[in-house]
């Protein structure tokens, strides 16, 4: 994957992720399967001008759904935790 555009799919604000962020400086985000650390890394201090120090990454099966005697699967997707320096803020979290 090439296309820094494509990597970071949404921010992901939760409960853990808000948590996390006011603790840790770390920050939630739904990004492409296909996506490895080192473009997450590099699609965040590109679009949010920040340092990243750590990127942690989970892969994540898309469930089993019925409906009737149909069953059909959601698709899979990848949630990165990524750390930032000491000093550095995503203005996106902030509540305005």
């Amino acid at each position: 994957m090439k296309d820094l555009s494509k990597v970071i799919v949404r921010p992901m604000i939760t409960e853990q992720g808000t948590e996390m962020r006011d603790k840790y400086n770390q920050y939630y985000f739904r990004v492409s399967p296909d996506a490895n650390k080192l473009e997450i890394k590099q699609a965040v201090e590109h679009f949010f001008g920040v340092s990243v120090t750590k990127v942690r990454t989970m892969n994540y099966r898309g469930k089993i759904k019925r409906m009737g005697r149909f069953s059909g699967k959601r698709a899979d997707w990848k949630k990165a935790v990524v750390t930032l320096a000491e000093g550095d803020t995503i203005d996106l979290f902030e509540i305005v």
